[in-house]
């Protein structure tokens, strides 16, 4: 049995990186290399690209270099099994966003968790009045789940899981706790009760103007939170934004979980001042409640 560990590394890793496949669009260098810099460490954080059959090779090779660094998908899972030590926010995800040395022991911890406990609670600082809709069953949205479970804001509502693979959203559901049910169709969804919805898929990706779920669908004061991010934003922010609906993408999250997989690695949080400043984007506010 796996020991489940704090979430800080005892030595600093040497080198920095980002797996998954794809990688190359990710911006977590960006921001990562100007607070590395920021700090006067020298670190260099780079995107690998790793195909799954390569995953575990390629990790055990970075033993020695003292690698650590991140993952995306579709490696939150598989690197989750590959951990010597976790912690628990890990094992309450099943899924491995960051990870370190001890010793020859690999550690895993999620991350992501922070990332969305802050998004959350950006969109819903004015408090959340229904049901939350999270879309999608993957390793991100356990992290999701995980978190909205530990938040005071929305550890109370029914939380709604859509996925089509319903063996896997019950897993997660179990695993998170709470009040959650799941459906197969987004079409399922109570929509007139949705007080917050969370597109956990890769929707939006790969195609710029896909939509998980029709904003038609949406109440007047249904907050949207789209874990895809893209610097002009994605397109179902856009139109959530243009009814006047409270809306981010994972941006925030992305330096959320980026800076406290910062303060793991090195003890210390990074500037996110300075992180935004790297990324050239408004740095978005906390939201207004709606009447």
């Amino acid at each position: 049995m796996r020991e489940v560990v704090e979430p800080r590394a005892r030595d600093a890793p040497s080198a920095l990186v980002i797996m998954g496949e794809p990688v190359a669009r990710s911006l977590s260098p960006t921001f990562q290399n100007a607070a590395l810099r920021h700090a006067g460490r020298a670190v260099e954080y780079t995107r690998c690209e790793v195909a799954s059959a390569a995953l575990g090779q390629t990790v055990g090779a970075m033993r020695h270099a003292r690698t650590g660094g991140n993952v995306t998908m579709p490696h939150k899972e598989a690197m989750f099994a590959l951990a010597a030590h976790t912690t628990a926010a890990a094992e309450r995800t099943r899924a491995v966003n960051t990870f370190w040395w001890d010793g020859d022991a690999l550690v895993g911890h999620n991350t992501d968790v922070d990332g969305v406990s802050a998004t959350v609670a950006a969109l819903c600082s004015g408090g959340l009045q229904g049901d939350v809709v999270v879309l999608g069953a993957g390793g991100a949205a356990a992290a999701v789940l995980v978190a909205l479970a530990q938040s005071p804001l929305t550890r109370d509502a029914r939380v709604l899981v859509v996925s089509r693979t319903r063996s896997r959203a019950e897993r997660l559901v179990a695993l998170a706790g709470g009040r959650t049910a799941v459906l197969a169709r987004v079409s399922d969804a109570p929509w007139t009760r949705a007080g917050l919805v969370v597109n956990a898929t890769p929707a939006g990706m790969h195609d710029s103007d896909d939509v998980p779920v029709p904003v038609e669908y949406l109440r007047p004061n249904t907050a949207v939170f789209d874990l895809v991010y893209r610097r002009e934003g994605t397109a179902w922010v856009r139109e959530a934004k243009a009814r006047g609906l409270p809306a981010e993408d994972g941006l925030r999250m992305l330096v959320e979980q980026g800076a406290a997989a910062y303060t793991c690695w090195f003890g210390e949080p990074p500037s996110r001042d300075v992180m935004w400043q790297a990324l050239d984007v408004p740095r978005p506010d906390a939201h207004a409640p709606r009447p």
